[in-house]
């Protein structure tokens, strides 16, 4: 093996015989020649790659003239300026330089960076003990396009993870980042979780206290605050914009996302039936993650504190005025409810996904939560069964109600008084739509009409309501006929003795 081949390893076992044996014995052991061992002899005093010469240029430096002169004054003024910017600004001085050389600058300008650079910011590695941090966060799923019956699903997803352990737990938040999502999210984890940690650790939390007022924004630190004592938590966050000191939680939100993004590609298709069943979809990807931690998971649990008796409330509770219109406005967003409740005060308790209504201590109902829309327009939420029986008072109120659209429960009802609109007058058109919402809500038969109503439409038929009242009628055929035969009174006598009946005369 020639000389300059040998390594500086080799170099050194050689020395290191060398002491004891001979050259050609102390060259076989380090695994090179003879030749090679009385070339060291000599020069002993230099390793092998400090006798290889540096090596020169093969071309002349293209950023000679103008890196001391133009780069290195730019890099100065702006350090935080990108390659790219400097390149692009280089070719607009100098064109002849070509594009050839952005690599070449690229490497000078990180050299460069390297000795005359500002300072960086260094990541300090933290040991995690057992049961100490849990973490929270949202994280966008918009990216991943997956719709419910076909509707694209605007939502985030809240995130807790166990910083030893690794346990993690996501739950769907259709609204944005709110301590509504934030307390039903982290109670959920912590009541699957069976524990909680000593410390729980956020961001700033900015889009909770986003456009509120001084007083709001103490109110919601406040219940944070008493969130986290009902579990025996010290709340904490980083700070603002600093997101690696909650990089134990900010790390994996990647690796969930990608997880959730490789099943719905296994899936085939990221259209889920229902809300439940998307949530569902979460949890069991959740819990393969979980099992791969399983025991180091278990093991933290010992260490982790116990829960209290029950959770505490992870909602927000609102009084709201029912106007004449039948409703009632909620953030932005108009609800309505059966108008019994007119000029009643209602107790409302808002949650993410739902609003529960109470009248003092009673449950009235449950609705849907609606947002408003992100231009900041108020939305609407219509249950057309709360107004139909004034709308068939009203039928021309339908033409240009401000929640019309809002008001039809599905598809094909939108398209049948649109189509009664181009073929018929207006008024004759209302007065058909409304009875045939009225026949949904009487005959409790809103899915079948609208197959009906799709059929008529599709085969070019406006909706025959005669036919219709005969169809979703009850069958008089199908209705059983109840004869009820009246017993005897001597029959039941039959029942007790007749020394019985002797001694009761």
């Amino acid at each position: 093996m020639p000389g300059r081949h040998i390594t500086d390893h080799q170099m050194r076992l050689y020395m290191k015989y060398r002491q004891t044996d001979s050259p050609p014995v102390a060259a076989a052991k380090a695994s090179f020649s003879t030749s090679t061992a009385y070339r060291i002899e000599k020069d002993r005093r230099r390793l092998p790659s400090q006798k290889k010469a540096p090596r020169g240029r093969r071309r002349p430096d293209p950023l000679a003239r103008v890196f001391e002169t133009e780069i290195a004054p730019m890099l100065k003024a702006a350090p935080g300026v990108r390659p790219v910017t400097i390149f692009e600004e280089l070719l607009r001085r100098h064109p002849e330089l070509g594009a050839g050389i952005r690599r070449t600058l690229e490497r000078r300008i990180r050299a460069w960076r390297a000795i005359h650079g500002e300072e960086q910011e260094v990541i300090f590695r933290q040991t995690h003990e057992p049961g100490q941090r849990g973490l929270s966060d949202f994280t966008d799923m918009g990216e991943l396009g997956v719709t419910i019956a076909g509707v694209p699903l605007d939502h985030r997803l809240y995130h807790f993870r166990l910083a030893y352990s690794g346990f993690e737990h996501a739950h769907v938040v259709l609204g944005g980042e709110s301590f509504v999502a934030l307390a039903e999210g982290l109670q959920n984890a912590l009541w699957s979780l069976g524990g909680a940690p000593r410390e729980h650790r956020t961001d700033s939390l900015s889009a909770a206290f986003c456009n509120l007022d001084r007083d709001a924004k103490d109110d919601l630190t406040r219940r944070y605050e008493d969130l986290c004592a009902h579990y025996g938590m010290r709340p904490s966050r980083n700070n603002r914009g600093i997101a690696h000191e909650n990089g134990a939680i900010e790390s994996s939100h990647g690796h969930l996302k990608r997880a959730i993004g490789d099943a719905l590609l296994l899936r085939g298709t990221a259209d889920f039936d229902d809300l439940a069943a998307y949530r569902g979809f979460i949890d069991e990807i959740a819990s393969r993650r979980n099992a791969r931690n399983a025991k180091r998971i278990d093991s933290e649990r010992s260490a982790l504190q116990d829960l209290p008796d029950r959770r505490t409330s992870d909602y927000e509770e609102v009084i709201v005025h029912v106007t004449s219109s039948g409703g009632f406005t909620l953030r932005k967003v108009f609800y309505t409810v059966p108008s019994r409740l007119i000029g009643h005060r209602l107790r409302v308790r808002l949650y993410d996904d739902h609003l529960d209504v109470f009248v003092g201590g009673t449950h009235l109902l449950t609705l849907p939560r609606g947002r408003p829309h992100p231009n900041g327009k108020h939305d609407q939420v219509v249950d057309y069964r709360h107004v139909i029986h004034s709308l068939r008072r009203k039928p021309m109120a339908l033409l240009n109600l401000v929640y019309r659209d809002q008001l039809f429960p599905r598809e094909a009802y939108r398209r049948a008084f649109d189509v009664l609109r181009k073929r018929l007058p207006d008024k004759k058109a209302c007065r058909i739509m409304v009875d045939l919402l009225a026949l949904a809500h009487e005959r409790g038969c809103e899915a079948e009409l609208a197959n009906q109503l799709t059929a008529d439409l599709n085969d070019g038929r406006l909706p025959d309501l005669n036919r219709l009242r005969t169809h979703f009628a009850p069958d008089p055929a199908q209705v059983p006929n109840v004869v009820v035969r009246l017993a005897p009174l001597a029959t039941y006598e039959c029942l007790i003795g007749t020394a019985e009946i002797g001694g009761a005369a």
